[in-house]
């Protein structure tokens, strides 16, 4: 059974500011920072680019977690599919970048959900390739979210937490510290048309369509069943769940989904603070906090919760080994 052998977060050098996006949409202060709760967090800063984040992420990684080059066999660069660049692959730039020339490259696209699904893409060709192959994958997770917030439009405010981060996952067949053990995935279409992506000044800014109620709602629905099917499949009960983390785009879900599920809200991490919701990357960034604070015991149960525009939920189950 494959799993995460390690993994890299990076953040970018820009800084979104709420004072800013006030005084661009006219939106009061308050009610940014009801979204935000936080007054300022990262962004992709001029000059710089998403997929080089993700590389320099997959640099570190390689660096520390030394593979030769030839044995890397899939890299596969998750996001939303609004890349630097229309008509172009992230995944074969970053391969070139870092001298894997060996691989196949390809994109995953399902918005703050890729990074999850394409870590299932890539653990399952390893499993089903014959023993004696060997490899590794390199997923990263990439993606320029806040580029495409309009912030001189006040229906944007729920947008207005997007922030940029990227990640890198080498992903190894056989024994790894966070082994996956179930992946469940679904998508409710009739929320296909809630947010779209339309060309302005020659850009990309993401609209919503005229509001409906529910979405929060459908969220701890989706996340919790969900859950119930992992743990079923699993063999475990909520109780044994040692840390949930989930993609940091609604506080107040967040808490929401804890309640519901029985769960401490020391068993998720808060980085509301500091961060804005940081894209796929978001369930990273929360297990390089733990990794680096120590708080990660041998055996434990892991859930990462993650979402997508779409609308998609996913939970990933990993068992974390020293």
């Amino acid at each position: 059974m494959s799993g995460v052998l390690d993994f890299a977060v990076g953040f970018p050098r820009g800084r979104a500011d709420v004072h800013a996006m006030h005084a661009a949409s006219g939106v009061p202060l308050a009610d940014i920072l009801a979204i935000t709760h936080a007054e300022g967090f990262p962004v992709l800063g001029d000059g710089e680019t998403a997929w080089e984040l993700a590389a320099q992420a997959a640099a570190e990684l390689l660096e520390r977690t030394p593979v030769a080059r030839e044995e890397i066999r899939y890299v596969i660069y998750a996001g939303s599919g609004q890349w630097d660049r229309p008509f172009w692959s992230p995944a074969a730039k970053v391969a070139h970048h870092l001298g894997i020339g060996r691989a196949h490259c390809f994109e995953v696209a399902n918005f703050c959900n890729a990074g999850m699904a394409a870590l299932k893409v890539a653990t399952d060709r390893l499993d089903s390739a014959p023993a004696e192959t060997g490899g590794y994958a390199l997923v990263l997770v990439g993606d320029r979210l806040s580029r495409m917030v309009d912030y001189t439009d006040p229906a944007s405010k729920a947008l207005f937490n997007f922030g940029d981060a990227a990640a890198a996952m080498l992903v190894a067949r056989g024994h790894a510290p966070f082994r996956l053990l179930h992946t469940a995935m679904r998508t409710d279409p009739s929320w296909s048309d809630y947010y779209a992506g339309e060309l302005r000044d020659g850009k990309v800014a993401i609209r919503r369509a005229a509001h409906r109620t529910g979405l929060a709602a459908a969220y701890v629905e989706n996340f919790t069943a969900l859950i119930d099917e992992t743990l079923d499949a699993i063999g475990a009960k909520p109780g044994d769940v040692d840390h949930l983390l989930i993609n940091q785009g609604d506080r107040d879900m967040h808490r929401r989904l804890l309640a519901e599920l029985g769960l401490p809200a020391e068993k998720s991490v808060f980085n509301y603070h500091r961060l804005g919701h940081m894209g796929g990357a978001d369930t990273l960034i929360a297990l390089d906090g733990l990794r680096a604070q120590q708080r990660l015991r041998g055996g434990e149960l892991i859930l990462l919760a993650t979402s997508a525009m779409g609308f998609s939920w996913g939970i990933t189950a990993l068992e974390y080994h020293r």
